[in-house]
């Protein structure tokens, strides 16, 4: 990672034990200028540069509060390095609660975005050039689409020996290998050899408690293990997540009213009933079992259900008893409120 060298971002040089907002002009929303907040922390001593973004998806709100919250931890006060916050990506999306840029495309499939492209390429140009480009790091932070919600996982390349450690010390519940996208800010960071750490958790339009405890948290851990943030207990020991290599949705195969049985976090068994699709006005009632093992890690938060809609995002796991055993921390206590206060007076430990 690169050291000793003078940061910039948007023409505004940050020195060393500096903390400071700066806009980044992006295009305009009609007659109306809009500007990308973004707040910038440098410690007094050197180390790598990171950035964690959140709201690249207009309705992906956990992520704001994540970094809201740990942008007022005291333990920053003895950050080596910079790290880059950028709260809300999508700017324009967020205005309107909508995944989407206003001329309907996704942000996350337009990267590296061209100065000529659409509104969305052009947004992911500037973000990628006046930001990423920047950084040796990232964790961009997500939810899950509108009607579903997400057991809190990181996803990334399992092959990586970087990354899989990062996403390990994280203490999500789940590591899920997940391959890049074309047009994602993932592919396009690593097409640039900047890691990046993708956190799913929760659900669209709303917060989380439990789903935004656990990232503040993984980004101290991730911290801590470049040596940007102090560990003052050494003897403690990470969690364990359960890693999963591949997943899969499972579909109805029936419309109508569902009962599900089965909840985040639930391991299931390969012909076990997870859910009942039963008919408004009649008497029929329709079962949809797993085809796998595996653990529930995504479902759908809509009771009513049409033919083909998903039902249940599945991780594939070929043993159930130890998937249980390191599930069991997965509650609303599972980061104790102690946990901040910790993080809140580390700065006067030595």
């Amino acid at each position: 990672m690169h050291k000793d060298r003078m940061i910039e971002f948007a023409g505004k040089e940050i020195f060393k034990g500096t903390n400071v907002t700066i806009n980044l002009e992006l295009p305009k929303l009609y007659h109306s200028p809009m500007d990308l907040p973004i707040r910038v922390i440098r410690g007094k001593k050197d180390g790598p540069t990171i950035f964690i973004s959140a709201a690249i998806h207009g309705d992906e709100l956990n992520g704001i509060e994540i970094i809201r919250r740990f942008r007022k931890l005291n333990i920053l006060k003895r950050l080596k390095g910079t790290i880059v916050l950028i709260p809300i990506v999508n700017i324009y999306g967020v205005m309107t609660l909508s995944r989407y840029m206003p001329d309907r495309r996704d942000l996350n499939r337009s990267f590296p975005g061209t100065k000529k492209g659409s509104l969305a390429s052009r947004v992911a140009k500037v973000f990628f050039d006046e930001i990423v480009s920047k950084c040796d790091f990232g964790i961009d932070l997500h939810t899950a689409a509108i009607h579903k919600s997400n057991l809190p996982q990181i996803r990334t390349n399992l092959d990586n020996e970087f990354t899989y450690n990062l996403a390990k010390i994280f203490e999500a519940p789940i590591v899920l290998h997940s391959e890049l996208r074309d047009g994602s800010l993932r592919a396009e960071a690593q097409e640039k050899e900047i890691p990046v750490l993708l956190y799913e958790a929760g659900e669209a339009l709303r917060f989380d408690e439990t789903s935004i405890r656990i990232g503040v948290k993984g980004i101290v851990n991730v911290l801590r293990e470049l040596d940007m943030l102090p560990v003052v207990n050494r003897q403690k020991k990470y969690r364990n997540p359960i890693i999963a290599r591949s997943s899969q949705w499972i579909r109805s195969t029936e419309s109508g009213v569902i009962r599900t049985i089965k909840a985040l976090g639930d391991t299931v068994k390969e012909e076990e009933i997870i859910a009942y699709v039963d008919e408004p006005l009649g008497d029929d009632s329709f079962e949809i079992r797993a085809t796998f093992d595996g653990v529930i890690i995504g479902k759908s938060e809509i009771p009513l259900i049409q033919e083909g809609d998903a039902v249940f995002h599945i991780a594939k796991l070929k043993n159930l008893g130890i998937a249980d055993d390191k599930i069991e921390y997965f509650n609303e206590n599972a980061i104790e409120v102690s946990e901040f206060i910790e993080l809140k007076e580390e700065e006067s430990i030595e």
